[in-house]
């Protein structure tokens, strides 16, 4: 009960930070060097937190933190206790210099801007259609794309991950899903006209998620963004090229 409750918290911060691309005030956007419970790496856990909704308030796994911090299960912790929130370094012999040979190789396989497993994730377009409106990081109204299409067109998951909302609680987004791809990253998929997906489903990339729409908006077209640590960035580099 308390780890579901936890995850509808998350959600919810997920969305707050979505609202953006609306052209609405901007919610606070947590940043893990700012968290107001973070101390120099630490997490100091209050009364009522458990270990999932601190780890998931930071963007981590519950079972990665608690291996950092030698936590057995079932995973008690108490109030005033400090929640290490990296990996404890370990010590490593010092590296030898790259041949030639080895720097050439690196250099030619370090991605490009059109390569789709920018993140380690494998990502694709969310639909077919032309760009409406790009990305601006100056404008807090376009925190991310807008892609026009025809009612009832295809929306698939731009990379494989589990859908974390699925719903209309958000009016300006109409029908909204948003998934979680890792830690790091998440997508959200606006004005959709009907959901395919629901809470909890894993869908891997390139799978339909929703049919387009124009629930939330003027005219029918996806809204389509990538949140790196909560904080919205430019779709069209993580996307191959068309």
């Amino acid at each position: 009960m308390v780890a579901k409750a936890s995850t509808r918290v998350f959600v919810i911060a997920i969305l707050l930070v979505v609202q953006g691309c609306a052209g609405a005030p901007l919610a606070p956007v947590s940043d893990l060097s700012t968290h107001p419970h973070r101390s120099r790496g630490y997490h100091i856990v209050r009364s009522g937190e458990s270990l999932y909704s601190i780890s998931s308030s930071y963007g981590y796994d519950y079972r990665e933190v608690a291996r950092w911090n030698g936590i057995p299960k079932p995973y008690r912790i108490y109030p005033g206790q400090k929640i290490l929130l990296y990996p404890r370094r370990v010590r490593h012999a010092p590296a030898r210099a790259p041949s030639r040979a080895r720097r050439e190789t690196a250099r030619s396989n370090k991605p490009t801007r059109a390569a789709t497993d920018v993140g380690h994730l494998r990502w694709v377009w969310p639909t077919r259609g032309p760009l409406l409106h790009a990305y601006s990081a100056e404008d807090p109204g376009k925190k991310g794309i807008d892609i026009g299409g025809r009612s009832g067109q295809p929306v698939v998951a731009a990379a494989a991950g589990e859908v974390v909302y699925s719903g209309s609680g958000l009016i300006r987004y109409g029908k909204l899903i948003i998934i979680k791809h890792n830690r790091i990253y998440f997508s959200a998929y606006a004005h959709n006209q009907k959901l395919l997906v629901k809470d909890g489903d894993r869908v891997r990339a390139g799978q339909q998620i929703a049919d387009m729409g124009s629930t939330g908006t003027t005219r029918t077209m996806l809204h389509f963004e990538i949140r790196r640590n909560g904080k919205a960035v430019d779709p069209v580099p993580y996307l191959p090229k068309r």
